[in-house]
């Protein structure tokens, strides 16, 4: 299926009136994200409204307000780092093994382009990095968040935008529902969202901006890692691969195309909910034309409408090779 070109600038300003209040539904946008991912001289402005910087139901004027406090709210934070960091260094371990780490991660952080040209800040990003970690006690630092900031650092201009963007991205992709500290074993992958495994730094904005989006359905990354399984299932099953393994396995796969993989786990989420339709009414959700839908619409279609938190676990339970998908995930991909 040819692919639709991303949503460019002139198609993004048409979503809006001349105040600057959305014309077009949040549902609409969303849908059209998913399907059809962002031209780059849009991501900046959209992604404030996907994680959440700007309010979908603002008006250009507020959205001006909203920037200029989230600047003076970081300002205030970076006063408050700097007068307590003494304190932080003499009372708390944790502090100053925490800064070494970050300090260690961004030293080995590749930050030239192929023509030699500085690509980043690391001093901007060591700050924002530890700023997060002192400020935000819900998210201990990580290997791999230096990566994913400095994907931020990358798409705005600002500090406090990298900062303000990076802490609601924490908050909107996290696992969500009961036992998710059960699926530790693939942790890296919800860390780093798959960033090593693509082609280009593109490809993980594409992915990351279809995660904010909740379409086709809340976690849809665990659907994701879930396709990415299914490329390593012949080898797990012929040498019995499991553990870290199985993760290496997957961190062997390389130059991935994001919407190639997004269409995939549209797919699985497609069979998910056609596994659970009772009454053949619900078909009446697919067009009737001849022509087969795209995964993407297909799922679309369905979201909302059916409900497989009956069929999720055994369904993953029956194709998974080694039983690491087998817990019930429908508890995190309540639509």
């Amino acid at each position: 299926v040819k692919r639709k070109p991303p949503i460019d600038k002139t198609e993004w300003d048409g979503f809006f009136d001349e105040n600057g209040h959305l014309a077009k539904s949040r549902d609409f946008i969303c849908v059209n994200i998913l399907e059809r991912g962002l031209h780059p001289f849009v991501r900046t402005e959209a992604w404030k409204f996907l994680t959440g910087y700007y309010s979908w139901q603002s008006s250009q004027d507020e959205r001006l307000m909203v920037d200029s406090t989230r600047r003076k709210n970081y300002e205030a934070l970076c006063q408050m780092y700097e007068k307590i960091q003494p304190l932080l260094e003499n009372l708390h371990r944790n502090f100053i093994e925490t800064r070494n780490n970050i300090a260690y991660d961004i030293q080995k952080l590749y930050d030239k382009d192929p023509l030699g040209n500085v690509l980043i800040d690391k001093k901007r990003l060591e700050k924002i990095l530890l700023l997060s970690y002192v400020c935000n006690t819900q998210a201990e630092y990580q290997q791999g968040f230096h990566e994913m900031v400095m994907l931020f650092q990358l798409m705005v201009e600002h500090d406090h935008e990298t900062f303000w963007l990076f802490q609601f991205f924490l908050q909107k992709t996290h696992l969500k529902g009961k036992g998710a500290g059960a699926v530790q074993s693939l942790f890296p992958w919800f860390c780093l969202y798959f960033q090593r495994a693509f082609k280009s730094f593109d490809d993980v904005w594409r992915l990351w901006e279809v995660l904010l989006t909740g379409k086709p359905c809340r976690n849809f990354q665990v659907l994701v890692a879930y396709s990415m399984l299914q490329m390593v299932r012949k080898q797990v099953l012929r040498e019995s691969t499991t553990g870290d393994d199985l993760l290496l396995a997957c961190n062997n796969l390389i130059d991935l195309d994001a919407a190639e993989l997004v269409s995939a786990a549209c797919t699985v989420y497609a069979e998910l909910v056609q596994k659970d339709v009772s009454y053949p009414d619900y078909l009446s959700s697919f067009p009737s034309s001849s022509k087969k839908p795209s995964p993407v619409s297909q799922a679309q279609s369905m979201a909302g409408v059916l409900n497989f938190r009956d069929t999720a676990c055994a369904t993953f339970s029956a194709t998974n090779p080694r039983g690491l998908l087998c817990m019930d995930f429908s508890q995190f991909l309540s639509h």
